[in-house]
């Protein structure tokens, strides 16, 4: 939910049932003895997730970026795309 802090007028957005996740959010707390094996952990959380989630995570993570440069992203614009290669069969 997001709240307008203006005071006069303050409006809550709704929240549709889709963005209402159904399970619980792990609260657990690790403690790790070095980096390493704290990265290797995250990786290992990373791998396990669907790869859509991992999409909107990094779309998360460059909404962020933006943000915090003070630029505005292009609703209409595509991400994540790849220059278009064409390369010879070797068989051919």
């Amino acid at each position: 939910m997001s709240f307008n802090q203006s005071g006069a007028g303050a409006s809550v957005a709704k929240v549709s049932p889709a963005m209402v996740q159904p399970e619980r959010m792990d609260k657990t707390v690790r403690k790790y003895a070095n980096f390493d094996e704290m990265k290797a952990d995250e990786y290992r959380y990373w791998q396990s997730r669907p790869a859509h989630e991992r999409m909107d995570a990094v779309e998360e993570m460059i909404q962020t970026a933006y943000a915090i440069k003070g630029w505005e992203m292009e609703p209409d614009v595509p991400r994540l795309q790849r220059p278009f290669v064409r390369l010879a069969c070797p068989w051919r």
